[in-house]
């Protein structure tokens, strides 16, 4: 005897990974930039490599054509490409564009970053270790 099909449970094996977000106003720089440098078709790249006083920092750069296994996410006609192991610490993360009195810039709110130095530019996670002291401040001469 067939069980009826409204009894059959279906389990999936794929994990949903947070994504990152991109606000209206870091959107709306990137396309100025793109604009500016006269690259409409080329994508946000945003990675994360070790360095900075904090163990690792944040990068960013213009790209034309999105690599293999990259997470690519698109908000407000701006692409976004992320390789899979800055994803890892990426995940949930919002970039904003923000621009007062003391300068503009991109910033990263990370909610997998358990500590950042003064400037944001380079942070840690919960199971990084303490970067050697250099002797010195910021990265960013902060």
């Amino acid at each position: 005897m067939t069980a009826p099909a409204d009894n059959l449970t279906f389990i999936s094996d794929e994990v949903e990974t947070p994504t990152v977000t991109l606000t209206n106003g870091a959107a709306a720089k990137v396309r100025s930039i793109l604009a500016e440098r006269n690259a409409p078709n080329h994508s946000l790249r945003v990675f994360v490599s070790g360095g900075g006083c904090s163990g690792m920092q944040y990068g960013m750069a213009l790209e034309g054509q999105p690599r293999e296994f990259d997470t690519v996410i698109e908000q407000d006609g701006v692409k976004v490409v992320i390789d899979p192991t800055s994803m890892m610490y990426l995940g949930g993360a919002t970039i904003d564009y923000v621009d007062n009195i003391m300068g503009g810039g991109f910033r990263i709110d990370n909610p997998n970053a358990v500590s950042t130095c003064g400037c944001g530019h380079s942070f840690r996670t919960s199971g990084g270790a303490a970067p050697a002291s250099s002797g010195g401040g910021c990265a960013c001469g902060h």
